[in-house]
């Protein structure tokens, strides 16, 4: 039937070419911005996805900045213990010279203490964005000698964060400690000629049954904040007999100090860990008496048997410099007196603190690797994940070509449909003429 009112063949026509354009607009849009899925309309889970890990891949960008600083530090403090290593070799060169009969000792304590003025420089300038590892106050409020170095971030299954870091104990670099016993830095405190054993030399004491010993003879037991560090130069030694037996010895060390708290840095604490060494050194000695608490500060060493009485005795320090009390920072050859022996101590002391720097020198090292790494993987991590997004919404440009070519074609033939649609209700008016 045909019918002047209603156009089937024009309708279909046009709602053809409407279709056709529409696939255009969406099409031109791919073209002009190069993705298959630009907002949530073309397709929200894709373009959810797509977003957040668009956001994750900035945070990752943050994190290649902060291993770069974290880098520019790690190097600050590497090339300023290369250089303090340097300073320590001349020192103990100047020091051997100064073994050898009839040099003058001032002259070369003169050296020296340049020297040591330059090792505290090196220290004090060994900083970057505000940070020094080198020269540091284990005193300060809120000091904390593990720094962190963040390294990476991550989302889990349930969209938790987490940002990783990589922690870098700066105890075991630094090389000055501005705190009143120099805490375990280098250069002074932590090595040969430890002034901060906190132990009365040569003293003594004797108890009655089962009464208390270590407040008397060992002054460094008694107080909960004494930090005493020991290295491999040095020890705290004592007789001790149990109800009149006979007295056995007793040593602390730096081997005993670490199986006892099972650590690496032969450092004491806190009065729980002096406890814990305390009974170490009993059990290792063969001792029937145990160290306990005695209050808040206090320590007291009881025999196991109730009815026993303790004894100790021969209480002494040792070290390879304990009488010249001294560390790096405070060597000095030209006071009366000294002599080659004294002089060879000191030796011991700077030699001590090379094998220090050098260890910290090779900790930064191995991390320097560790970091550089890190960059290279985030650096590879974000490229993949821009990878990944780009599956997911990027346009494919030639099939986008392709298909606007098809499609123009299309809409040229739908214009000429929509145009014969249109002409054939005209033909009506032939039969009327005439």
């Amino acid at each position: 039937m045909t019918s002047i009112i209603t156009n089937v063949a024009a309708m279909t026509a046009l709602q053809t070419l409407q279709a056709t354009n529409k696939m255009m607009d969406e099409n031109q849009n791919r073209i002009s911005t190069g993705y298959r899925v630009a907002d949530a309309r073309d397709n929200a889970a894709y373009w959810s996805i797509a977003t957040t890990m668009r956001s994750d891949n900035g945070a990752m960008s943050a994190v290649k900045d902060s291993l770069g600083i974290g880098a520019a530090t790690v190097d600050t403090a590497y090339t300023a213990l290369n250089s303090a290593k340097d300073v320590l070799n001349q020192i103990k060169d100047k020091l051997t010279t100064a073994t050898q009969d009839g040099v003058d000792r001032t002259k070369v304590q003169d050296e020296i203490t340049q020297l040591q003025e330059q090792l505290k420089s090196i220290a004090n300038s060994a900083s970057f964005s505000g940070q020094n590892w080198l020269s540091i106050d284990s005193n300060a409020t809120g000091y904390d000698a593990n720094k962190q170095v963040v390294a990476n971030f991550s989302r889990d299954t349930s969209g938790a964060l987490t940002i990783g870091t990589i922690t870098v104990d700066t105890s075991k670099v630094a090389l000055f400690d501005s705190s009143p016993t120099g805490g375990s830095a280098i250069l002074n405190g932590g090595q040969g000629g430890n002034t901060n054993l906190g132990v009365v030399a040569n003293g003594s004491a004797s108890t009655t049954t089962n009464g208390s010993f270590g407040t008397l003879a060992l002054t460094a037991f008694a107080t909960a904040s004494t930090i005493v560090t020991l290295d491999s130069n040095d020890s705290i030694s004592f007789e001790i007999s149990v109800n009149g037996g006979d007295a056995k010895a007793v040593t602390i060390n730096k081997s005993v100090v670490d199986t006892a708290l099972g650590t690496t840095d032969g450092k004491i604490d806190s009065q729980a860990h002096w406890i814990a060494v305390l009974n170490g050194a009993l059990a290792a000695a063969g001792v029937g008496a145990q160290a306990v608490a005695n209050g808040a500060n206090g320590i007291d060493i009881k025999s196991n048997s109730a009815s026993d009485g303790t004894t100790a005795s021969s209480v002494k320090i040792s070290s390879s410099a304990a009488d010249q009390g001294t560390s790096v920072d405070k060597i000095d050859i030209s006071k009366a007196g000294t002599t080659s022996d004294d002089i060879k101590k000191y030796l011991l002391v700077v030699d001590d603190a090379i094998s220090k720097v050098t260890a910290g020198a090779s900790t930064l090292g191995a991390l320097q690797n560790r970091i550089d790494s890190q960059k290279t993987f985030v650096s590879n991590l974000m490229d993949t994940i821009d990878k990944g997004i780009g599956t997911l919404v990027d346009a494919d440009m030639t099939e986008e070509s392709t298909k606007l070519k098809a499609l123009q074609t299309q809409q040229q033939l739908g214009v000429q449909a929509l145009s014969i649609a249109n002409a054939s209700s005209q033909a009506i008016l032939k039969l009327f003429q005439g």
